[in-house]
């Protein structure tokens, strides 16, 4: 893989929208589409959401903990979903947060941004919040892979703002922090860092991200009430580095394919903008 993750994921912006998807195969949308509550119910979901998104979209985020709850059948349907989407060049994240130290983080590195894991993508969310240090097993193995790495900066959960809003001795608020030891870890891309932010499109103000020359994850889109207004508030001038996330929205529309692409272009022509 000669390209950086940064420049996929621009090409794959630039040619399908910006937009990222979830496969969030929560209980109760497997209930909503009379699929059992089961490891075939998550195959069956994971299934109809490859059918509907791949090949269409930006970027596929599998969210990692509801594939984790169904143990080691749950799993083999998250390594098929994850072969199945890059096999065909849809770019995929494993929406994993995770955060360690030493030989753990290194392990989890390898578990989601090393080329012989079956559990590989093509970028992973993790999180800084044992120290922005504690993440360089899993950024220097996607660096040395051309894989991605998504650090949460600015989430948009109120139970965030204890950590992230807090300031640090250098005055600058502990998301802030984040935001510019990523900027850092892209100053010699050409066009679009492979390191990316996290930052919920429902908060109230965000980080300054003039300097972060890569990817912005926004969360909190549709279903939970964030849309292109907070968007274009939140970023400043960095709306072509905006990767918008939107997963209820778009899934409650299923079981049906059609309705979920008709969904999902919606959302998408609702964010032209940011790559006018």
């Amino acid at each position: 893989m000669s390209k950086s993750f940064g420049a996929r994921l621009a090409a794959a912006m630039a040619h399908r929208g910006p937009l990222c998807v979830g496969i969030d195969p929560h209980p109760e949308l497997l209930r909503a589409w009379d699929l059992p509550v089961s490891a075939d119910g998550l195959e069956d979901f994971a299934e109809i959401c490859v059918e509907a998104f791949d090949g269409r979209i930006a970027m596929i985020k599998p969210q990692v903990a509801f594939f984790e709850a169904f143990g080691s059948a749950g799993i083999a349907v998250l390594e098929r979903t994850i072969s199945v989407l890059r096999a065909s060049g849809t770019l995929v994240l494993a929406d994993a947060k995770r955060g360690d130290i030493g030989s753990t983080m290194a392990a989890y590195a390898r578990t989601w941004v090393a080329p012989e894991s079956p559990l590989c993508s093509d970028a992973v969310t993790v999180s800084p919040f044992l120290g922005f240090g504690s993440l360089d097993p899993v950024l220097d193995l996607a660096h040395e892979n051309h894989h991605g790495v998504f650090v949460l900066a600015a989430t948009s959960n109120p139970e965030g703002r204890q950590v992230q809003h807090a300031t640090g001795p250098d005055g600058r608020t502990i998301s802030q922090t984040i935001v510019d030891e990523v900027a850092a870890r892209n100053l010699d891309a050409e066009h679009l860092g492979s390191v990316g932010v996290v930052v919920g499109a429902t908060l109230t103000a965000a980080p300054n991200l003039a300097r972060l020359n890569g990817p912005i994850l926004m969360p909190g889109i549709g279903a939970q009430g964030g849309g292109p207004d907070d968007v274009r508030r939140l970023v400043g001038d960095q709306l072509k580095a905006v990767v918008p996330s939107v997963s209820r929205e778009i899934l409650r529309a299923g079981p049906s394919v059609s309705a979920m692409q008709a969904a999902a272009a919606a959302a998408a022509d609702s964010f032209a903008f940011l790559q006018s």
